[in-house]
């Protein structure tokens, strides 16, 4: 049952549609900075296998929040692999690599998803769900800021 929350179904759905990616995104970005946490090596591995453990648990508890504000929003949040995989842009990072090209690889997937959230800002904002645009200021807040100290440490 969609709830009758003041937003037009219509608009509903495809919010909801860019949670979903969202999620997708955010999720494989998790993953994928999780796998660069484990397989780090070289004299910066300390500070760095800090950092990425940081950034994982942050994006951790947003995929929660995503998925729940999906809820609320009367979609269901699908949680596999499969369709991580199919509505996600974030490619894998398989085997290992050297830092500077890990560090390269997390800072484009953060600022990809920092401008896939602002390409839709707009029209959630404009679909009068603040709700939505709240938790999109804040997650664009914070791939910004892991962009920076990923850049940062290039």
């Amino acid at each position: 049952m969609t709830p009758n929350l003041g937003i037009d179904t219509e608009k509903n759905t495809q919010i909801c549609d860019f949670l979903h990616k969202l999620l997708a995104n955010t999720y494989s970005l998790y993953l994928k900075t999780q796998h660069a946490h484990w397989n780090l090596k070289g004299a910066t591995f300390y500070s760095l296998h800090l950092l990425f453990q940081s950034q994982y648990e942050e994006m951790a508890e947003a995929i929660d929040e995503i998925a729940e504000r999906m809820k609320a929003l009367g979609s269901v949040p699908e949680g596999s692999f499969s369709n991580f995989s199919k509505h996600s842009v974030i490619k894998e990072m398989k085997g290992e690599h050297t830092t500077t090209d890990i560090l390269h690889a997390l800072l484009v997937d953060h600022e990809t998803i920092t401008r896939f959230i602002r390409d839709n800002l707009s029209f959630v904002e404009g679909a009068h769900d603040g709700a939505t645009a709240d938790m999109m200021n804040k997650r664009m807040f914070v791939h910004e800021k892991a962009g920076w100290m990923l850049r940062s440490s290039l």
